[in-house]
């Protein structure tokens, strides 16, 4: 069986993280597994960049600069650009001798022009097989990647709240019909790695009529796995006496992700409790252009962007916990990561987050924007989790998303969509 992995990257976010884990996971249980991507940083077993010079880079850029211009000008907010694509511009990776030899196209995040709608229309005409793994709203939707309390994309995207002139006939709506006409037919398998974006896909009218299953994300359990604490402290020059908060995204600025709630939590926690919150610390990690060491109320340790992976698994065996005070998440890597090192999470009950925590057993489920709730998790967490707790919450990652459990769900997608079901 030859299944070939599309993704826009294969590094630097959620969905290319967790594209390439399953990647890895399926060469480890013998699937012929490939991975095509726009642009590459790894350079792994059976990985392919659709171009590669300068000329490639040129024409890469000109196709997101052409479809960011466009939901510019139209766009409500400014902040708001990066969470719409339209899919006007791509390549044709059809023609790729990776794509042609493959017996099953898995689909990932194509968005930013890589792969457009024209482009997805001739790699359904190959005839094969085709499973789409959702890292967000987006392949069901007019064009938001997630779409908060908007449930337009049940019946038919159009009045977008992004939109500026918002109208029957605006981007989302354009966008909507062009998946409509280009999806009717096609032979299309859906995963979504929670159960909740899962239920969003089936009730959406784009995907009411294709299956729709949930599997999670996998990790190596083997590599995010329980460290020293103390030793890991030393390494990255944290303190040793104090309670270690941890919070980190791809992009810690995008406004899903929270910051305002945690630093709201942050906040009653100093003025509830003024000398246990002189022994909290936050560690932070990701894109953090807008963030200083002045950004929280409490000390605060800037880690950047972490591109090594070992370092990230010591930093969550440093923390006392991990803090998700994202507003819509799918089933976020962050949390797989901190729970298989053994590290309880605090986050808002929202998206896949309570298919991943069991509340006070394994982290602590906060009521979603409610700062409050938020500061309550970080208190217990912190200063009533033990060693069992860690091992509960190691235990937990093993069962849910350990690689060859989630490899052979995925096998089984393979084998029924190659038998027509």
């Amino acid at each position: 069986m030859k299944v070939v992995h599309i993704n826009k990257t294969d590094s630097g976010s959620g969905a290319a993280v967790a594209a390439m884990r399953l990647h890895r996971s399926l060469l480890r249980v013998g699937v012929e597994s490939a991975f095509l991507s726009q642009e590459t940083m790894r350079h792994e077993e059976n990985q392919y960049v659709v171009a590669e010079g300068m000329r490639a880079r040129i024409e890469n850029f000109r196709n997101y600069m052409e479809e960011r211009i466009t939901i510019y000008l139209n766009e409500n907010e400014h902040d708001l650009h990066s969470n719409f694509s339209l899919g006007t511009t791509g390549r044709d990776i059809s023609n790729l001798d990776i794509v042609k030899n493959a017996d099953i196209i898995h689909l990932h995040w194509i968005n930013e022009g890589f792969v457009s709608l024209d482009g997805l229309e001739k790699l359904f005409a190959l005839g094969k097989p085709i499973v789409w793994t959702l890292h967000d709203m987006w392949p069901f939707t007019g064009g938001c990647h997630y779409a908060g309390s908007c449930l337009e994309f049940n019946e038919h995207c159009g009045f977008c709240p992004f939109m500026r002139k918002a109208s029957k006939s605006d981007l989302s709506a354009i966008t909507f019909l062009r998946k409509k006409q280009l999806f009717r037919r096609a032979n299309i398998s859906v995963v979504a790695c929670s159960h909740w974006l899962s239920s969003m896909a089936k009730s959406s009218f784009l995907f009411s009529h294709v299956p729709v299953i949930t599997i999670p994300n996998p990790i190596d359990t083997d590599f995010y796995a329980p460290m020293d604490k103390d030793e890991c402290r030393r390494e990255l020059g944290l303190p040793l006496d104090k309670k270690l908060l941890l919070f980190g995204a791809a992009n810690i600025n995008d406004v899903r992700k929270g910051m305002r709630y945690l630093n709201e939590s942050l906040s009653i926690l100093h003025d509830s409790f003024p000398k246990l919150s002189e022994n909290i610390e936050l560690v932070v990690f990701g894109n953090d252009k807008h963030v200083s060491e002045k950004t929280f109320l409490f000390k605060t340790h800037l880690m950047k962007f972490i591109s090594q992976p070992l370092k990230l698994v010591k930093m969550y065996n440093a923390a006392d916990a991990f803090i998700l005070p994202s507003l819509q998440d799918n089933l976020p890597n962050t949390v797989v990561e901190s729970m298989s090192c053994g590290t309880p999470v605090v986050g808002f009950s929202t998206g896949g987050v309570p298919e991943m925590i069991k509340h006070n057993e394994t982290g602590f489920l906060s009521e979603a924007k409610n700062s409050l709730s938020l500061a309550d998790g970080i208190y217990n967490i912190l200063f009533f989790s033990n060693k069992d707790t860690r091992n509960k919450v190691r235990q937990s990652a093993i069962a849910q998303f350990a690689e060859s459990r989630v490899a052979n769900m995925y096998i089984n997608v393979y084998e029924r969509a190659l038998r027509g079901y």
